[in-house]
């Protein structure tokens, strides 16, 4: 990959990362509630589901789910339906003060969400599969070009992610409070409830 094409891509890769979305989302939950090295658990979920995906786009199974609208179909739904479910728990969730040891009482709860939050939306393997090709050099070995697309990828938006939940540890202080904490959990459910939504409602 020639610099040219990779700073191209670390363009693309910023405008998508500061988008806000469900990632953004569980990495601000994450932040607000269990503060930012908690947070990072989450984060490493979220990478972990881009390379998975960009292994599906590199080995060409990324193409199924452009081309099969049954295949997209299950995968979209099953992945709205774990941002709806996700959401519910959140807005459910009994509010508790904020304990900085708390997260230590699931150490993978928070990793697995992060996986999931990404690995179930099969709009991101499309767009994976859409963007990926165009900073591929057919000329050169195209496994080296994947893996530095994807620690491009995997470094930006870990970098963006933890801005946000930075942002969030900003205000853990004001939540001290049983009606602030409701608040966040409600507002936090509401956004995941919100993303499933427009995920169940999208089309390729």
């Amino acid at each position: 990959m020639s610099l040219t094409l990779w700073l191209g891509f670390l363009a693309a890769a910023i405008l998508i990362a500061v988008s806000p979305g469900p990632g953004a989302a569980a990495s601000m939950s994450a932040g607000l509630r269990y503060g930012y090295w908690s947070a990072l658990r989450v984060i490493a979920g979220l990478q972990t589901a881009l390379m998975i995906q960009l292994a599906i786009v590199a080995v060409g199974l990324g193409a199924l789910l452009t081309t099969s609208a049954l295949a997209f179909n299950i995968v979209k739904i099953s992945g709205a339906a774990y941002l709806v479910w996700l959401g519910v728990q959140k807005w459910r969730a009994v509010p508790q003060e904020i304990d900085a040891d708390s997260a230590q009482l699931k150490p993978n709860a928070l990793f697995i969400e992060g996986l999931l939050v990404n690995l179930t939306n099969p709009k991101a393997i499309v767009f994976i599969a859409a963007l990926t090709p165009q900073f591929i050099d057919p000329s050169r070995p195209q496994w080296p070009q994947f893996l530095i697309i994807g620690l491009t990828m995997c470094g930006v938006d870990t970098v963006v992610m933890s801005c946000y939940a930075l942002l969030a540890t900003r205000l853990r202080h004001w939540l001290h409070d049983a009606r602030w904490l409701k608040a966040q959990n409600r507002f936090f459910g509401g956004v995941f409830v919100g993303a499933g939504v427009l995920l169940a409602s999208s089309s390729r």
